[in-house]
């Protein structure tokens, strides 16, 4: 049965709470850390964050995002998921456009921007150095993403940025037992697992990695908006997403 989002909001407040006082991983809250006291120049007179970063959109959202983990200097400094940094610029713009978020930018939490039908998290909610975390870093965190994959278990999108966020996703999944092929499902931009009650979408992540290089330009990145409007649609036609 589907909660109300009174109840998603609540469920989602108190693990929120638990991620930002988490202390499982001591490589990373170190580096969290260290990076918050050392900053960048630009933003010396910043108050870093410092810490696991909170997930953030609407409780009663139909697509769930899924990155690969907090900035440095983006989401470690500002508190809030893929804000303060280009990866950030690239993803509100494009939800803005779709139609997802109230505004083309987000610069700060406090900035007013706000999710209509989306739900942003990361497989790891700790910047880890050089933007890769551990397999076993990883793992620490799954736990909180399987309980947010289970508050949304009646969203019917769940976009995956990148091949990190996408083979997470999907052994999540599996283990939920919700259909997930075998082989599993290779990572590929645009790459669809259609199961029973939902679809994974792969998208390339909007790291300046991909973006610099043209391998992810901004017609790529809304043509998967598009699509997940589309499968929304679809999904609201058929009844999906309610029965899980």
């Amino acid at each position: 049965m589907r909660k109300s989002p009174s109840e998603n909001r609540t469920h989602l407040l108190a693990l929120n709470e638990r991620v930002v006082t988490c202390a499982k991983c001591p490589r990373l809250v170190e580096w969290c850390a260290e990076v918050a006291r050392e900053k960048r120049a630009r933003y010396a007179n910043d108050h870093y964050w410092g810490r696991p970063v909170p997930s953030f959109g609407d409780p009663d959202a139909e697509l769930l995002i899924v990155g690969l983990a907090p900035g440095a200097h983006g989401a470690n400094r500002t508190g809030r998921m893929f804000t303060g940094d280009r990866s950030g610029d690239w993803l509100y713009r494009a939800l803005h456009r779709a139609g997802f978020a109230s505004q083309p930018d987000g610069h700060a939490a406090d900035d007013g921007l706000r999710l209509s039908r989306a739900y942003i998290t990361a497989t790891v909610r700790c910047a880890p150095p050089e933007n890769r975390p551990t397999p076993a870093e990883r793992d620490q965190c799954r736990a909180y993403l399987e309980e947010e994959i289970q508050v949304f278990r009646s969203a019917p999108v769940i976009v995956a940025l990148g091949g990190f966020a996408f083979g997470q996703v999907l052994r999540i999944l599996k283990a939920r037992g919700e259909g997930v092929p075998k082989p599993r499902p290779k990572f590929s931009h645009g790459v669809e697992v259609d199961l029973e009650s939902r679809t994974v979408l792969g998208c390339y992540h909007p790291s300046q990695q991909n973006t610099f290089t043209g391998r992810l330009t901004e017609e790529m990145f809304d043509a998967v908006w598009s699509r997940v409007k589309s499968l929304i649609l679809e999904a609201r036609a058929l009844g999906r997403g309610e029965a899980l």
